[in-house]
């Protein structure tokens, strides 16, 4: 009675406690009347023959419970007991050329099929292939004393009386294969549990390493931005045109060939993000909050602060290299002018100073005056001409010329030998005519001699006016004047070649912005339509985007022509084009906008198509939820906004309070965008019917491969587990603190929860 409620776990009924033989026999009585409860029919075993001690019915009896407790529940493919037994022994020995179980009694002779067994399960406690054929008693030894030492399967059988008997017993075969087959069912169990650990580590792992790949890729982002935007900042203005313009050609460099892998980066960190929460969603685990700092908005904000800064520097850089132009031509203005003016001023100083009027005549004094008075007009006329140049340097200082202490220090000469000629002309004109009148006075003395010398006089005076006009009108300057013309003529024929080029320049450009700007929004407007249409299924979906992803990247010439042209336009300082209304800014925002776009598209349906698959919606529930998404996406953004998602729920039969839409929205909405996409919506809909461990699943399968211990060991773990896996589940295992911990014992049912975000792992 006391066998029999060990191997059944059950309780009997409460055995007689007298010594004498009816008490014995209606114990004998219950044992047997309890086997028969199990459908075993007891044939010729009664309980007067057990308690007289007749061996055969005894050992009768014991088969009979060996058949019903420990090989009657073996079953393979629904075969029985004893058909199961083999099946399962043939198929464990299937690999071994050598070993060809047919029955119970001469296939297990050499004792290479007990070997067999147990190295396919052990491998490392049997050398195999040192095994021969011929060596049936070292064989069978080496089977008998692994199976004692390591498993805990009694020795029942002799060596010895194996080899010596032609047809070794079935039953005692039997009964000792079934050790076997028990000893590792619970193997098998514990392959089992391993593998739904595995599997649930592996998705861990995986899911960290999307984790750790999407903080690096943030932070590397983010540490980009950091290191651009003070770049972009630096306002500090160049000297010269050359300089500026190097400026302008390092940014085309950073829009050209720096920007467009990060804008590419931003977006494969998005798609990331989203497939690895996803996956989280798929796999019962809480969503992925990045650390401080490095959520998608976060990268979003800086992304959109390194773009305003891009904007203003651009802006920036433009209006430099309209003040340099608007500088250089000031500059070679004011040095012509100032050219002009000291090359007349040249000498007139040392003229004025001239005393020649002490030794002229009467005549003289008043030729000397009619030349001096030429000298004023023209001297009127210049004033004109030095205000421009003090107004011209005055505007070089407001600008901020590089130049202008060179400039102020010559437009400083220039005004004080202006102010000196300007009292040189004075002081000579007073002096021209105090002599004049002196030798009036003198001229009336000799007016008598002047009358009878009438004839010669007025020969001597009209020679000395021809030969004062004469040097007064036919001056050096008016050849000058007539050598400046042609030389202007030429200026102005250079300078309408140059705008004939730059209007050709703005043409080219604006026939190429014109096609790409609306080629650019209708692709945009198409790939939203197909992210929303229901024709076809999902696949149909992706492969209709991935055809519209090869279009879009086929066209990436034409861009990189337009920027070829765009170059042409700003190295040519040409800031304005009436051709068309886009500028290169808006091209190159719009290409990267659908870049990432169909992208994102793309991504959205791979990650349906993984929410389809493990949660079994079928297509017309995705239909359906399609359907009602696009209701309730009135802005038809691809996304509903909370009022949106919350009339959505309510139309649906959703009868919610402020506290239960608040958990709702913190499962769909993570990340408090305050939206919620697609993805999100279809993994609420369906979110009942995935077929997910669980973290009691996983502690229940840690619980198997400890042997039912509340721990489980390194040595266990790294037995049971792949190498990587064994190690994985080692670093992050707290250690045990039960009452029954031992020396290395590690906390599995904490580590469990943590691996669902029910605790910290």
């Amino acid at each position: 009675m006391l066998l029999l409620e060990v191997i059944s776990g059950e309780r009997l009924a409460k055995p007689e406690r007298g010594k004498m033989r009816v008490h014995k026999i209606s114990n004998v009585n219950k044992a047997l009347d309890f086997i028969a409860s199990k459908g075993v029919k007891l044939v010729s075993i009664g309980a007067e023959e057990i308690v007289d001690g007749n061996v055969k019915m005894t050992l009768g009896m014991i088969w009979t419970i060996i058949l019903r407790f420990a090989i009657q529940d073996i079953s393979v493919e629904e075969t029985s007991a004893k058909e199961g037994l083999l099946l399962w022994c043939q198929r464990k020995t299937a690999p071994y050329k050598n070993v060809n179980i047919q029955n119970f009694h001469i296939s297990w002779k050499d004792g290479l099929g007990f070997c067999a067994l147990i190295h396919r399960h052990r491998p490392e406690l049997i050398d195999y292939g040192k095994l021969r054929k011929d060596d049936p008693l070292t064989n069978l030894n080496t089977a008998f004393d692994v199976a004692e030492k390591y498993l805990d399967i009694p020795k029942m059988l002799d060596a010895e009386d194996i080899v010596g008997t032609a047809r070794p017993d079935e039953k005692a075969i039997m009964t000792y294969v079934s050790s076997f087959y028990h000893a590792f069912s619970g193997a098998q169990k514990a392959e089992t549990a391993a593998n739904r650990i595995c599997k649930v580590l592996a998705v861990n792992q995986e899911n960290e390493q999307l984790m750790e790949d999407y903080e690096k890729l943030a932070s590397d982002l983010l540490e980009w931005i950091r290191r651009t935007i003070p770049w972009l900042e630096n306002r500090v203005p160049e000297n010269t045109m050359h300089a500026m313009q190097q400026k302008l050609e390092d940014f085309r460099d950073y829009r050209r060939l720096h920007k467009p892998p990060k804008v590419q980066e931003k977006c494969q960190l998005e798609i990331n993000f989203n497939t690895l929460q996803t996956k989280l969603r798929l796999s019962n685990r809480p969503a992925f909050m990045p650390s401080e700092g490095r959520m998608v908005s976060d990268i979003n904000n800086a992304w959109g602060c390194l773009e305003q800064v891009e904007k203003g520097y651009e802006e920036w850089l433009l209006n430099e290299i309209r003040r340099l132009e608007r500088l250089d031509h000031l500059a070679e203005k004011f040095r012509q002018k100032a050219s002009i003016h000291e090359a007349w001023t040249d000498g007139k100083e040392a003229m004025l100073r001239q005393k020649d009027y002490e030794t002229a005549t009467l005549s003289e004094i008043k030729a000397l005056l009619k030349k001096h008075e030429a000298f004023e007009s023209d001297l009127a006329a210049h004033q004109d001409r030095v205000e421009q140049i003090a107004a011209i340097a005055q505007e070089l200082n407001e600008l901020d010329y590089y130049d202008s202490p060179s400039v102020n220090a010559r437009c400083q000469k220039i005004c004080d030998q202006w102010d000196n000629l300007g009292a040189l002309t004075q002081k000579r004109r007073e002096a021209l005519e105090r002599t004049e009148k002196l030798l009036e006075t003198i001229d009336q003395l000799y007016l008598e001699y002047a009358k009878r010398a009438a004839p010669f006089n007025n020969w001597m005076e009209g020679a000395m006016e021809d030969l004062q006009d004469t040097f007064i009108v036919h001056t050096i300057e008016e050849i000058q004047v007539r050598q400046l013309v042609p030389r202007r003529d030429q200026a102005l024929t250079e300078e309408h070649a140059r705008q004939q080029h730059n209007e050709r320049l703005r043409k080219q450009f604006g026939a190429q912005a014109n096609v790409i700007g609306p080629w650019i929004q209708t692709k945009m407007e198409e790939i939203g339509r197909i992210s929303i249409e229901m024709h076809g299924t999902l696949e149909d979906q992706l492969s209709h985007l991935r055809q519209y992803e090869k279009s879009i990247v086929n066209y990436k010439p034409k861009i990189d022509q337009l920027e070829g042209d765009h170059q042409l336009i700003q190295e040519a300082l040409i800031f304005d084009n009436k051709h068309t209304n886009y500028t290169m800014e808006h091209i190159r925002v719009g290409w990267e906008q659908l870049l990432t776009t169909i992208a994102r598209t793309i991504n959205e349906v791979e990650n349906q198509i993984l929410t389809r698959d493990a949660k079994g919606i079928s297509q017309e529930q995705m239909n359906e939820f399609r359907a009602s998404f696009n209701h309730f996406d009135r802005k038809k953004t691809g996304m509903m906004d909370t009022d949106d998602f919350r009339a959505c729920l309510i139309s649906m039969g959703y009868n919610m309070g402020e506290a239960e839409f608040a958990r709702i929205m913190s499962i769909v909405d993570p990340n408090r965008l305050g939206v919620v996409t697609f993805q999100a919506f279809i993994d609420f809909m369906s979110r009942e019917t995935a077929d997910t461990d669980t973290a009691d699943q996983v502690m229940a399968s840690f619980k198997i491969l400890a042997g039912d211990k509340n721990y489980i060991t390194v040595d266990e773990l790294r037995r049971e587990l792949p190498p990587d896996q064994a190690e994985y589940c080692i670093a992050r295992m707290a250690p045990y603190t039960g009452p029954d911990s031992v020396p290395g014992a590690l906390d599995y049912m904490s580590f469990s929860t943590a691996l669902y975000g029910e605790s910290d792992l």
